[in-house]
């Protein structure tokens, strides 16, 4: 997983590996916290998608309650299950008779959960509990390096286009370093754009003059 160059590859190794070596799971799925809402991710099936989106839609089910309360979630049955009635509803429609949800976090940094979805009712042994833990706690640690390996990168490029923004308004003005910057910030403010965008504006309006 470390091998993988981004959060993306990252994500699909770990979801196709969790199907191949937890006993029981059929289609597994990884819910991603992206702001205030909970995103699907990497599903093995569009039946895991379906059942990712189907907890956000609602607002409620046992991926969310381990993202919440920080603790693995297990429905051995989805016929007898009470906490989350609409969603094991649905569940059974679509063909997942039961689940094991594992929270997926770094020290205090909370990444998401993995959802690993049953065909059969109590088909989750104890095997699957201790491997799934295994997957989930390596899968953390690789989504973490990957997402941090990302944000490096992204920063490294807005630092860049802010840096080639800034030459273009010292040329053009004739200021120096910090008033250019002062230049691009009131922009921003005045305009609610992020910074890095408004530079990004500004180089590529530069560009296109010299077309």
């Amino acid at each position: 997983m470390q091998a993988q160059t981004g959060t993306g590859e990252t994500l699909h190794i770990i979801v196709e590996a969790a199907a191949d070596i937890v006993p029981g799971a059929r289609w597994v799925g990884i819910s991603m916290i992206e702001g205030r809402k909970v995103v699907a991710k990497a599903p093995t099936d569009p039946i895991a998608a379906k059942l990712d989106e189907l907890q956000n839609e609602l607002g409620d089910g046992p991926c969310l309650t381990a993202l919440r309360e920080h603790h693995t979630v297990h429905i051995e049955d989805m016929s007898t299950e009470t906490r989350w009635p609409e969603f094991s509803r649905q569940a059974i429609a679509l063909g997942a008779h039961s689940l094991l949800s594992f929270q997926l976090f770094v020290e205090s940094e909370n990444l998401g959960a993995m959802n690993l979805y049953g065909a059969q009712a109590g088909c989750f042994s104890e095997e699957s509990f201790e491997v799934g833990a295994v997957v989930a706690q390596h899968a953390a640690v690789a989504m973490f390096g990957a997402a941090a390996a990302n944000q490096f990168q992204s920063a490294l490029a807005s630092r860049d286009v802010i840096g080639q923004a800034k030459g273009i308004l010292m040329q053009r003005n004739n200021v120096n370093g910090g008033q250019a910057f002062a230049m691009l910030t009131r922009a921003s403010a005045d305009t609610n754009i992020k910074l890095v965008d408004v530079a990004r504006w500004l180089v590529a309006e530069h560009e296109s003059g010299l077309q």
